[in-house]
């Protein structure tokens, strides 16, 4: 009886990354759930940071999107203020920072990465504001078959087109 309140939009989701030997290859699926109905099944989940940074979102569509673009203006601000290209880390560092301050509250699995002066780089980033620098990441209620399929596949120095095919299937 009585009507029932909507649930939040969560992505249900798989996001990979991993570092090849001079590129970073991100991938997401496209599904957004609403619990078990399936709200958007053509949702971008891969969120520009940077003109060389990219970031996959998993957890609350609202949160990851919000979160991003936060971000994201955060670091065009400091380009712009020191005309420098944005740094991996220093994204990264803005993420933590900004979900930390909300102690898991935000529901944002952040797979993070891109090139910069020092080269490719790949964190995860959790809603808590742990972070972890590896060479291929998964994450996601999907995150167990996807590990599965790098641990088995993944080698160091890969070309971008090998990390391509590895990310797509």
């Amino acid at each position: 009886a009585g009507m029932k309140m909507p649930t939040a939009t969560k992505t249900g989701t798989t996001i990979v990354g991993l570092v090849t030997k001079d590129a970073v290859v991100l991938g997401a699926d496209t599904r957004a759930t609403g619990g078990s109905t399936v709200a958007d099944k053509n949702c971008e989940k891969i969120h520009y940071m940077a003109p060389n940074i990219w970031c996959c979102g998993a957890g609350t569509a609202a949160d990851t999107e919000n979160t991003t673009g936060l971000i994201a203006s955060q670091l065009e601000l400091l380009r712009l203020r020191t005309n420098t290209k944005s740094r991996v880390v220093t994204a990264m560092t803005l993420l933590k920072h900004m979900l930390f301050r909300y102690q898991g509250h935000v529901s944002a699995a952040l797979v993070l990465g891109g090139v910069d002066v020092t080269g490719p780089h790949l964190y995860t980033v959790w809603p808590h504001g742990s972070t972890d620098k590896l060479p291929y990441v998964t994450m996601g209620s999907g995150s167990l078959a996807a590990m599965a399929m790098f641990e088995a596949e993944y080698k160091d120095d890969m070309t971008e087109e090998e990390g391509i095919a590895l990310v797509t299937k």
